[in-house]
C-alpha cells in the first residue's frame, strides 16, 4: 500500500524484498483491497489522478489509524517490523508521542545515489517550483526538486566526496540537508512511516535507530543522542537556481511510478490544524501553519517580511525574494501561491544552516526557543 501521509493512495512498484504487504488498487469508480503478495516485485496497477482522495476524506481514515496506533504505541507492537531496533535506548518521554503516518516502513521509498542532468536540459520543472539547493566546494551546484522529495522525503547522495541526506517533511515543510558521516560511520537513511509531532521519523539502515528529521538527532535505538551535522543548503525556485547556476545539475526524475509535479497535500498550508498533531500551539498568536525561518533555536515568522525584504539581527541577515511557489497549496506544485525564497547569511556573507518550517513544529521541538518578533 502506498499512502502519502494519509492523503493519497496508489499502488507502488516494490523492490524485491521477499514477502510483500497488502496493496490498494484504485479503479475509476471504486477502491478494493487486495491481500498480501508473495514473490516477485509488484508492478504498477494504476496511476490515475482520480485515485487521489481529498484531504477531508483521507484525514478521517488517517486519524482512525492514529487512534489505533495510540492503543498499541509501545515497542512490543513494533518489534515485528523493527526486530533490529534497540527500544531500550530512547530520549522519547512517552511512546504515545510516536504515531503511524499511514505508510509502513519504506512505504515512502527513500532514494539512493540518484542521477543528474544539466540544468539546461531539464524541461519538466516549472519555473516557480521549489528545489533544495546544495552547493559544496569541488562540485557543480545541485538542485533536488521538491516535486520528487514530496514522494520520497529522503535522498541519500554523495557530493564532492561528502555523503549527504537531503530531506523534506511535507507535514512540517521542513527541508534540511545532513552530513551522513558520524563517529559510528557513514549512515544511510530510510523513511520509517512514523511521525512525532507531525514530523518525519527517519531510520538509519545500519542500526535501525530512529531519527527525528527536524532535529537531525537519533531518538530511539543504539545511536540515541547522536546528532547529524546540518549543511548550509536552502530552498529556492527552479528559475532562481538556473539563473545563478547555468552550469548546475538537477536530479533526474526517479523511475518510480508517481505523478511527479502533483501535490497530494493540496491546501495543507492554509489549514488551521496540523495533521496528526496534539501538541501545544505556538505563542504570540502565530498561526500554527505559518512558515518560520529557524536558525539554531531562534525563529523569524514570515509575517515580518510582509513589509520588508531584509532583516539583520542576532548576528545573521535574512533576505526575502519573490518567485517561489508553495509546494503544499495548489494541486500542481508550480501553481502554488507565492511564498518567496529566504537566504540566511552571517556577517561575512556566508550561507548558514537553517530551516523553513511551520510554526507549530518549531514550538514542538524548541519549546524554549526564541521568537524573533522584531519588538
Amino acid at each position: 500500500m502506498d499512502v502519502i501521509r494519509g492523503f493519497l493512495v496508489i499502488d507502488r512498484e516494490v523492490p524485491d524484498r521477499g514477502p510483500g504487504r497488502g496493496g490498494r488498487v484504485c479503479t475509476d469508480d471504486q477502491t478494493r483491497v487486495r491481500g498480501a503478495r508473495q514473490g516477485p516485485p509488484a508492478r504498477r496497477i494504476l496511476k490515475k489522478r482520480g485515485c487521489a482522495m481529498t484531504f477531508r476524506t483521507t484525514i478521517l481514515a488517517a486519524v482512525c489509524a492514529a487512534l489505533a496506533t495510540l492503543a498499541t504505541a509501545e515497542p512490543r507492537a513494533w518489534q515485528g517490523e523493527w526486530p533490529d531496533t534497540n527500544f531500550n535506548k530512547t530520549t522519547v518521554d512517552a511512546w504515545s508521542e510516536i504515531l503511524s503516518g499511514g505508510p509502513p516502513k519504506d512505504g515512502i521509498p527513500a532514494l539512493d545515489n540518484p542521477g543528474f542532468i544539466p540544468a539546461a536540459r531539464e524541461t519538466r520543472i516549472g519555473a516557480r517550483e521549489p528545489v533544495i539547493t546544495v552547493e559544496i566546494r569541488g562540485a557543480e551546484p545541485r538542485a533536488y526538486p521538491i516535486r520528487y522529495l514530496t514522494w520520497h522525503e529522503i535522498v541519500n547522495d554523495t557530493v564532492a566526496g561528502v555523503p549527504i541526506a537531503v530531506t523534506f517533511c511535507p507535514l512540517c515543510n521542513s527541508g534540511i540537508t545532513f552530513d551522513r558521516r558520524t563517529r559510528h560511520g557513514v549512515l544511510s537513511f530510510g523513511v520509517s512511516g512514523k511521525l512525532r509531532n507531525s514530523d518525519m521519523v527517519m531510520y538509519d539502515r545500519q542500526t535501525e535507530s530512529w531519527w527525528q528529521q527536524a532535529l537531525g538527532e537519533a531518538i530511539v535505538g543504539d545511536l540515541t543522542g547522536t546528532v547529524l551535522d546540518t549543511l548550509p543548503t536552502w530552498m529556492e525556485s527552479w528559475a532562481q537556481f538556473k539563473e545563478r547556476n547555468p552550469q548546475g545539475l538537477v536530479m533526474k526524475e526517479p523511475s518510480w511510478s508517481r505523478d511527479y509535479g502533483r501535490n497530494p497535500y493540496r491546501n495543507y498550508d492554509s489549514s488551521k490544524q496540523p495533521f496528526l498533531y496534539n501538541g501545544e500551539m505556538p505563542p504570540h498568536g502565530i498561526p500554527p501553519l505559518m512558515r518560520v525561518v529557524r536558525v539554531g533555536d531562534r525563529a523569524w515568522p514570515m509575517s515580518r517580511f510582509d513589509t520588508q525584504q531584509k532583516i539583520s539581527e542576532a548576528g545573521v541577515t535574512l533576505t526575502w525574494s519573490k518567485g517561489q511557489a508553495s509546494a503544499l497549496d495548489a494541486s500542481r506544485i508550480d501553481q502554488g501561491r507565492e511564498v518567496g525564497t529566504i537566504r540566511v547569511r552571517d556577517a561575512s556573507g556566508r550561507d548558514l544552516p537553517h530551516d523553513m518550517l511551520f510554526a507549530f513544529a518549531f514550538h514542538a521541538f524548541w519549546p524554549d526557543g526564541r521568537w524573533m518578533l522584531g519588538q
